[in-house]
């Protein structure tokens, strides 16, 4: 507990396999590195079959790091409340302007229909949060995710804690010591985020 949400705290927290969840804006601060942890395979992820009618479908249009400030608020946008506290919404926008942290947009008719964001760091990707407002939005998000993950060579989706639609999405649980084994890997690698050419196939998510 305590700490702050300066970049390089957070930075080094997630290389050491925690994240924040703030319960409220003026308590302490909490970091977590839950045993179980869940994760998302990124070698077999595989789009839900009516996932995949959706995609092809063409409704939605998918973009990476267009919108980091309106994903991260839309995320906040709960009403039974939310651990997105405005200073953890300041820390990870200074985190994105510095390339440690990423979105992904999906557009519906103009306008952003859904989308999730998270960390980088080396080979890991940490997703933090997500929403939606048309249907299947946010599934469109994750796979794309995935889609992106995969062609710059992250190694680890993280996914913090495991729940129903994670879970529907291939998510699965992982023991604290198997999760920091592969983080620990994943650290030595350097990925290129925005590597020419990797995000040309998003279009196919969207």
């Amino acid at each position: 507990m305590g700490g702050d949400l300066a970049p390089a705290t957070v930075v080094a927290a997630y290389a050491a396999g925690f994240f924040p969840w703030p319960e409220r804006p003026e308590a302490e601060l909490v970091w977590c590195s839950p045993d179980p942890r869940a994760v998302l395979p990124v070698a077999t992820f595989t789009v839900p079959q009516r996932l995949g009618r959706t995609i092809r479908q063409g409704r939605f249009r998918v973009t990476v790091d267009a919108a980091f400030e309106a994903v991260i608020r839309s995320c906040a946008e709960r009403p039974e409340g939310t651990w997105i506290i405005p200073a953890l919404i300041e820390g990870y926008c200074a985190l994105h302007r510095l390339g440690w942290a990423h979105s992904f947009e999906v557009w519906h008719d103009g306008e952003l229909a859904g989308g999730l964001y998270g960390v980088a760091y080396g080979a890991m990707f940490g997703a933090e949060s997500m929403f939606s407002r048309v249907r299947d939005a946010s599934k469109v998000a994750v796979a794309a995710m995935v889609q992106h993950c995969r062609a710059l060579g992250v190694e680890l989706i993280d996914i913090q804690v495991l729940n129903d639609h994670t879970a529907r999405m291939g998510g699965i649980e992982i023991s604290r010591d198997a999760y920091l084994e592969l983080l620990g890997r994943a650290a030595r690698r350097t990925v290129a985020w925005h590597r020419a050419g990797a995000a040309e196939g998003l279009a196919g998510c969207g």
